[in-house]
């Protein structure tokens, strides 16, 4: 079976759909004996929908190095 830290690593691949489907099936094996695991998927199931929904506004690079030079400038 994996550690825990490992399935939180894959915890939060899969979040992004980058976890393979042999770490899929570890993790869940995994959250099926450890509760903590479980706990703490469910809340990054839940924050990432929360995210999904917020509609937030990624900056593009081009904002990002303005912000960059602004704060710099400071």
């Amino acid at each position: 079976m994996i550690s825990c830290d490992k399935a939180a690593h894959i915890c939060n691949k899969s979040q992004y759909r980058e976890a393979s489907l042999k770490e899929r099936w570890q993790l869940w094996l995994h959250i099926l004996v450890c509760k903590t695991c479980a706990s703490f998927s469910h809340r990054n199931k839940r924050l990432t929908k929360l995210c999904d929904n917020a509609s937030l506004k990624v900056l593009s690079p081009e904002e990002k190095a303005a912000m960059k030079k602004r704060l710099n400038q400071s």
